[in-house]
Order: C-alpha cells, then structure tokens, then sequence
C-alpha cells in the first residue's frame, strides 16, 4: 500500500501530467499528495478480512482470488477517501487531492495486489508441484468416483494436495495398489490406518449407493483431527447448509470440515502470536524472575514445571508452567489424579499445593512460562487450553467432536476461559465454547478475546 501510493503520484503527476493538467493553485508534493494515502493500509487491511481475501485458496482458481482484491480495492478505496475527506482539516492532509488521483491510486492498488498475489501463487504452486508444502490425504474410496479424485488431484498438482494411499468403501480391501497407490484396507480398518499414518486429511468419494453410510463415516473420522472433504457422487443440495462447495477442474467438492487457520489466517495469527508474546515477556520480565526467585525457596525441584499436552493435529509437546506444589512428585502424582476421572480435578484446598502455588493459581500466573511455548510455535495466545493425552484420548471417545479441538493450536487464554469456564466446570460446556471459536475464528475474534482476558484480569474464582 505504501509502493502503491508513490507509484501513484508518480504516475498522476509525471505520466499524466499533459493528459490531466495540475490546476496554477496546486504545488503537488509528497506530503500533501502521496502522505494522505498512508491511511489506506490499515483500511484495506480491514477490507481485505471482510472480502475473504486472506481465507485458504490453496485448491481454487486464481480467477476468485482476484475477485476478491478487486473487492477489496474498491471497498478500500471508498474508505480512504471517507477518511481522508473526515480528517482533512484535523491533520492538513488530502486538500487538494482530484478525483482523477483517486482514481490513479486506487487502480495503482489494485494492479500492484494482483500483482503480487499471483507472482506468490505462481511460486506456491512451483514448491507443490516439485513437492515442498504438500499436504497428504488418504482417498476414501476406489470406485469410479475414487479413482476420479486421485487422478484430478495428481493432475492438479499446483494444489500441492497429494494422495498418500487409498482405503477401498468395502469392508475388506480386494487389491493391494490402485491407479499405482496403495490400497492399504478397506473400512474396517480405518481407525488402525489413521492412527499409523502422517496425514493432513481425508477426501470422501463414495459411490451414490453408499450415501447413507455417510453420517456413520463423518462420525467415525470426529476422532481425529485431520481436515475432511466430500466429492459427492450426487447432488450437492442433499448435504447441510452449512458446508461449502468448491470447484477443482470441473470436479466438485465439498468442504464438510476444514481448519480456519490455513493460508493467510494461519500467517496473520502466528505474527500477532509472535508479537504479543514478546510483548507480553518484556512487561512481566521483573515479575517472572520475582516468582523464579520465590518459587526456588518454596519447595525442592525446578522453578518449571513441564507437562505433556496436546495441540494442532494432535501433536505433542512440553507445556511450561511455574511449579505450585511443594516438590515435582506432588505435581506427578496430582496429574495421576486427576487422570482417574473428570471430577478428579486438583482441589482448592489440597495441602501438596504451596501457599505462593495458591496465589499464582488464582491469578494464572503460573502460566505466564507458557509464552515461550507460543514463541517457539507449540501454542497460541489464544486457542483452546492444551489437554494431557491420556484424557484426549478418553473425552474422543465419551464426546463427540471433542477432537475438532485439535484442528487449531492450544492456546494461552481462549473464548471458554474469558466466559468463567476454568477448572472444575463443566466438560461439555467448555467444549461447546471452544467449537464456536474454531466455526468462527477470525483475527479480529482474537483481539477480542484478548482484550477480554486483559480486561476482566487473570483472577478468577474457579482457577485452582
């Protein structure tokens, strides 16, 4: 945006100077031809979320990736001069600007975004198609239909998608290799297949006559957190309102479940992540070393306490909190504990707990260690709170779509906890909390949640 105004000027006044000439009165300069335009970035910034230019493209044409800057120039366009025209007298900027300049900028915009955009996407598509950035699936089916979306996806290569293997829509596998991809079982053996397997996603392409086996497959793949996507075999008005449909070379498919945070979501959240978090560790430096001091002389043990959780796709790590019992087989054993049963949740009152470990659990900020898990990439700011293995893999089984929360990053605070449900509340209202963010996540869904957590402070009487 900031090239674009320049070029802009540069334009107006040099190459169209004869076309248009400047009115006796007007002595262009940069500040009072070129400066005003500065306030277009954060407009069209704001106009590009709400056109849906920053969603996920990776399997659509560039042509509706260029209907949205289009619509995002436009829209920014009006903005800036709505800003512009209001502000004027406030800042002496934008007087004299012409309709004609406006106009110059805002094609300028338009043209350097479309621009950029498919130089970037042509390079994508360069790294997929020699094999960098892929995202693997297995193809559910190897019927007509089956055989369709492994022959489209290879032939669209530039979506960087690429099927791993094959599982027959028969209970049992009757051939071991498929269009030159393994067919590695059939429907019984899902479950045992995704587990071993490092994948991104599942394309459903199921003969028509199977249809009514569907509901039962979706239910089936809840327990994992991989991407799904449905080549229907029959008209696309059969299937909820609520999915989206795309087109990949004349082939449709339908999106039944798929991550938020892909393409430039993912990007946009992991910059906010990285500057909040170094934000965040300048202004608690003093405190943190005040509790690593206090924490020290409290009990035995390390001042960090680490703990196995879970977060995006499943995947493990340490998360780091400052310890809060007397001694680390006290915080082993409290984890064994609660291991036993939903209810089994540390207690208020439990006498392993220090009375510094009580304070720093009341105000959370024992997890104030955790920002050095966003800023190694292991959680998010926001996000829903990390679970132990044992009980992920208990809760996927007693709740349905519990692991849809796995299809984002944990995070440090999130839309449950800013709404009171922490510690020993309820399961399944937490979990309802935590899919309406993942449904509906957007940047600005961040910030607010944010701003929530700052402003109703850390305290909270169900932290324990």
């Amino acid at each position: 945006m900031i090239a674009a105004s320049i070029v802009a000027y540069h334009i107006r006044f040099t190459w169209l100077r004869s076309v248009y000439p400047i009115p006796v009165l007007d002595h262009p300069t940069y500040a009072t031809h070129a400066v005003p335009f500065l306030i277009s970035t954060p407009l069209l910034i704001i106009s590009a979320v709400c056109t849906g230019l920053y969603r996920a493209r990776r399997d659509q044409r560039f042509f509706y990736e260029a209907i949205a800057i289009l619509k995002a120039a436009i829209l920014g366009l009006l903005l800036t001069i709505s800003a512009v025209y209001l502000l004027r007298d406030q800042l002496y900027l934008g007087r004299n600007l012409s309709r004609v300049q406006y106009i110059t900028y805002g094609v300028t915009v338009c043209s350097m975004l479309l621009a950029w955009r498919f130089a970037f996407r042509t390079g994508l598509r360069y790294l997929r198609s020699s094999g960098w950035n892929l995202r693997h699936v297995a193809v559910i089916g190897t019927g007509r239909l089956g055989q369709i979306v492994v022959t489209t996806l290879r032939r669209n290569s530039w979506t960087g998608i690429k099927p791993l293997f094959m599982v027959s829509h028969h209970d049992s596998a009757s051939r071991e290799t498929l269009l030159g991809l393994p067919v590695r079982g059939g429907l019984n053996d899902l479950e045992s297949l995704l587990e071993s397997s490092d994948l991104t996603g599942v394309v459903i392409a199921l003969p028509a006559d199977m249809g009514g086996q569907l509901p039962d497959l979706i239910a089936r793949l809840e327990r994992f957190p991989l991407d799904v996507r449905i080549v229907p075999d029959m008209n696309p008005r059969h299937f909820p309102i609520n999915t989206t449909v795309s087109e990949l070379d004349g082939m449709p498919v339908l999106s039944l479940r798929e991550s938020p945070l892909s393409g430039w979501g993912r990007i946009t959240k992991r910059a906010v992540d990285v500057i909040g978090a170094l934000i965040a560790l300048i202004i608690f430096a003093l405190p943190m070393l005040f509790i690593a001091v206090i924490t020290r002389l409290s009990g035995s043990g390390p001042v960090i306490f680490r703990q196995e959780r879970m977060s995006l796709n499943g995947q493990r790590f340490n998360i780091y909190k400052f310890r809060t019992m007397k001694h680390v087989d006290a915080e082993i054993q409290a984890l064994r504990d609660a291991g036993k049963g939903e209810d089994a949740w540390t207690n208020k009152n439990d006498v392993r707990v220090t009375r510094f470990g009580r304070l720093l659990r009341r105000t959370s900020l024992d997890e104030l260690p955790q920002l050095f898990n966003v800023l190694i990439g292991e959680m998010s700011l926001v996000g829903p709170r990390p679970e132990r293995p044992e009980l992920i893999t208990r809760f996927r089984e007693d709740w349905r779509g519990y692991m849809l929360r796995q299809n984002v990053k944990a995070g440090i605070t999130g839309w449950a906890q800013v709404n009171g449900l922490r510690g020993r509340t309820s399961l399944r209202k937490r979990l309802q909390y935590d899919l309406f963010y993942i449904r509906n996540w957007s940047l600005t869904f961040d910030l607010r949640i944010l701003g929530l957590t700052l402003l109703r402070g850390f305290m909270h009487p169900n932290a324990n």
